[in-house]
């Protein structure tokens, strides 16, 4: 029989008021994210200084931008299993040191098509760590009746930010200095990681799965300092918050196996159509006729409407969660018919118009995607379930742009991109909404198994 000092702290932490503790860690995952998204996004800017001086075809072009992807797969995948085990902090911190030496590595030794690849790679690995480990922190801290919302403020808003930031630096920054001088700006994440060093606590979860209850117990007055007295001597229920010895194997288990296998799916060919987009927009639209100015522009429009979207795609789910596959499936097709549309109908104000659409709804979409992901499995499961996702998902990354890139080169015309990028959203809409049925089930059953 539980003792009358015994707490729920999932109930603790999921019906809390949104205080100053949230909203120092809403900033400081957003600027994490916002160098993330910045470093995802930029190698798209540099195709247009190194391609002739280098002599690249365009399939070797566009694996400019996937050989940084390749390294997020292995970080994205590798680092579940050490912050599952591990903790989340440590694993974060260590992201954030790879992710600024191989930055400032790129800007002085990237000399040519080799050298820049190695370093993208490297500077992958610890990318890959920071975008899973940062939905994780949201999803295990926010209040649950702002989840998503939250989620939106801090992990989308920060990526978005940073992909705008790589456009406008791409604009006016690298015709004056060159393309390395996006890796010097980028390099301005230093302090930040001190800061996140210095501050960043652990995860409340994970602290609770290993037992460590003193400091839970400090957490969770800064979080609610109205309550500290409560929480003096008290013990906490940890049912559910077992730690998994195999987190893939949890994964792939028959109670969450076909969500898994739906959300790789569909999280492969939704970041096929973001990145193979992102990664060849600025190019590709300079062949419609765009100015360099409006076709580096349009990277950052993307990025823009891509907040807006899954802001307001968040707020949907938050009202009702169970139809969050129905809400997600709209929005890729709707992207996804968008990009089609592209090959039929052109025009500066056309083009305007559809990537305001592709970054609003596929884009959009993906943001929700995370923390979907993340509130379908349990705490021990949470950070390997959001970083299989993204690193499968990164496998589609990779092959975004290198496929455009091919597809380009064999006909000479970016039309080929457009019709793969589509069907690629508009197969991840179906994909995801035959989870609706299951729905209200996958993800009241995790709730219902962290507060027992």
């Amino acid at each position: 029989m539980a003792d009358s000092r015994e707490l729920d702290f999932n109930a603790e932490l999921t019906e809390a008021p949104v205080g100053s503790f949230h909203k120092r860690l809403g900033i400081l995952v957003t600027l994490i994210t916002l160098f993330d998204g910045y470093d995802t996004f930029n190698p798209a800017y540099v195709i247009h200084y190194v391609m002739q001086p280098w002599g690249l075809a365009p399939a070797q072009a566009g694996f400019l931008i996937s050989s940084g992807l390749v390294g997020f797969l292995i970080g994205a995948i590798g680092q579940g299993f050490v912050s599952d085990r591990f903790g989340r902090r440590g694993a974060l911190i260590g992201g954030l040191w790879i992710v600024n030496v191989f930055t400032i590595a790129a800007a002085l030794f990237a000399h040519d098509f080799w050298s820049f690849c190695l370093l993208r790679l490297l500077t992958g690995l610890g990318l890959g760590v920071l975008l899973p480990i940062c939905a994780t922190y949201i999803n295990e801290l926010a209040p649950r009746r702002v989840n998503n919302a939250f989620s939106l403020w801090g992990v989308a808003l920060g990526w978005s930010l940073g992909g705008m930031f790589a456009g406008l630096v791409g604009v006016f920054v690298t015709p004056l200095y060159g393309w390395p001088a996006l890796y010097f700006v980028g390099a301005l994440s230093l302090p930040l990681t001190i800061a996140v060093q210095l501050s960043l606590p652990e995860s409340p979860r994970f602290l609770a799965a290993n037992r460590r209850f003193d400091e839970l117990r400090a957490l969770l007055t800064r979080i609610r300092p109205d309550r500290a007295a409560r929480y003096a001597g008290s013990t906490f229920a940890t049912s559910g918050e077992t730690r998994r010895s195999n987190p893939l194997k949890t994964l792939l288990a028959p109670h969450y196996r076909r969500t898994s296998l739906t959300i790789w799916l569909t999280a492969f060919l939704s970041l096929f159509s973001i990145f193979g987009l992102t990664g060849w927009i600025p190019t590709v639209m300079m062949q419609r006729g765009e100015t360099f100015a409006a076709s580096f522009g349009f990277g950052a429009l993307m990025q823009a409407t891509s907040f807006i979207g899954g802001l307001a795609l968040a707020v949907l789910v938050d009202r009702q969660p169970s139809a969050s596959p129905r809400y997600l499936a709209i929005w890729w097709l709707i992207g996804g018919l968008a990009v089609i549309s592209t090959v039929f109908v052109g025009g500066h104000f056309f083009n305007i118009l559809i990537v305001a659409i592709a970054g609003f709804c596929i884009v959009g979409a993906q943001h929700v995607l995370n923390n979907f992901t993340a509130s379908s499995y349990e705490t021990g499961a949470r950070a390997s379930g959001v970083g299989m996702m993204l690193g499968v998902g990164r496998v589609g990354a990779i092959l975004g742009p290198y496929v455009a890139g091919l597809l380009q080169q064999a006909t000479g015309t970016p039309t080929p991109v457009f019709w793969a990028i589509g069907l690629a959203a508009v197969v991840a809409a179906f994909g995801i909404v035959s989870l609706q049925r299951q729905a209200n089930g996958t993800v009241s059953t995790v709730i219902a198994a962290e507060a027992e």
